[in-house]
This record gives C-alpha cells, structure tokens and sequence, in this order.
C-alpha cells in the first residue's frame, strides 16, 4: 500500500489497516427474481462510465493503435530475448511458462474463475446482492483490520481520484468471514472470501501477488513457525 493510500485510509476511513489493495469481482449472474426483489432489488452491474470518463476514453482511442504496437514491438523484443538467449534462461522461462500453465488449470479447477458458489440463500449470494447497491463503482478497496474485512469505494463511479472519494461501504467481522489465497504457489491476483456458512466470493486484485497476498503469506509463515514451536 502506498504512502498516500494508507495516510487516505487512516484519515478519510478511519481505518488502520494491516494490509489492503484494490479489488473487483465477476460478473454477477442473474438471480432468482424472488431472491433478487427479497434482497430489495438493488443493481447487479456497475454504473457505466460518466460523461467527463468517456470523454477521456474517446480522447485515449486514438492512441490504441500506438499503444497496441508497442505491444507488439515489446513481444517481438520478448521473442528475440529468447532466441538469442543461453541455455539456463531458456529452461526458465519454460519453467515460468509451465507454472503459469498449472496456475491457470488451477484456477479453473477450484473455479477461482466464477464470481461465488453459486447458492443465493448463503452469505456469500446475499452479499452479492448487496455489491452495488453500496456503490455503483466497480472497484472495492479491501482491507484488513483488526476483527474485520472493510470495503471501501467511491459511492459512485469515477474514473479518476478513487482514493480522495471513497467511503467504507461494507464490513465483515472475522467471525463471519476470512479472507485467502487459495492459490499460495503461485503468483497470482485470486483471493477468496470465505463465509462460515461454506459459501465463497472470489476477488480479483489489480495488482499480481499485491499486499493483501503479501500480508497472507507473512501470516501463514508466522503461524506455522508458532506451530512448529509448540
């Protein structure tokens, strides 16, 4: 977490946070219409970009085509690093390309790649369906405090100054919920809300293995050496 990010949580949330990062999740699919109007019928997508965020995207789209051949000239530059490159430099990146072969069969696998478990009476449904009525950004600021899960978010969608105009949206204490890596091998931006009831969210981070992953690792260490003392 940056300097300005963990000063923006303390002052704007009054949070201290352990760790945090931003996160995102699936798409949310369409629920029963009883479950969907129970729950009050709140939105299941995130707003679309306001005006002053699609101009700029209008005003970006014309440096797609530069943008997209830089790309390629760094893939090419990418192959021919390989081409001319020793024999241990090749065996790596072979073994990097295996491991990201096993993350993503992983991934699909303990289907990191769907939004929750699917069952719309359990916590994780509920809380779903709750996502966007808190704030129709597509984004959630997750931290890790003391005794809970806090997610924060601008109330509405922006495209700029996320930090300056977030708000805690939602919170989880421990006892309901945990948060994991479920994929501590690998580099990746999978974490998964756990809920007591067995039901599961997935979060998508920005960032590979970002701080949230960072402060879980720690802590798996620090407990296995606790337990290994015993």
């Amino acid at each position: 977490m940056s300097r300005s990010t963990d000063r923006t949580t303390r002052n704007r949330l009054g949070v201290t946070p352990d760790a945090g990062a931003w996160c995102t999740i699936g798409r949310i699919p369409e629920p029963p219409a009883d479950v969907h109007r129970a729950a009050g019928g709140g939105r299941l997508r995130p707003a679309f970009l306001r005006p002053l965020g699609m101009v700029g995207a209008v005003l970006v789209a014309p440096l797609m085509p530069i943008a997209m051949l830089f790309s390629l000239l760094a893939s090419g530059e990418e192959a021919l690093k390989r081409l001319l490159s020793t024999k241990e430099e090749r065996e790596r990146a072979r073994a990097e390309d295996v491991d990201a072969e096993r993350r993503d069969k992983a991934i699909v696998e303990q289907r990191l790649d769907q939004t929750f478990d699917g069952d719309w009476n359990k916590a994780a449904g509920q809380f779903l369906l709750h996502w966007y009525s808190h704030s129709s950004h597509h984004q959630r600021f997750v931290l890790l405090t003391e005794g809970r899960i806090v997610l924060a978010a601008p109330p509405k969608r922006v495209s700029v100054r996320r930090e300056d105009r977030m708000r805690v949206v939602a919170e989880i204490p421990v006892g309901e919920a945990t948060i994991e890596d479920p994929l501590p091998s690998y580099d990746n931006r999978k974490l998964r809300i756990r809920f007591t009831d067995g039901s599961w969210l997935i979060l998508t981070t920005e960032e590979q293995r970002s701080e949230l992953h960072m402060y879980l690792m720690r802590h798996a260490r620090t407990e296995g050496v606790s337990g290994a003392d015993a």
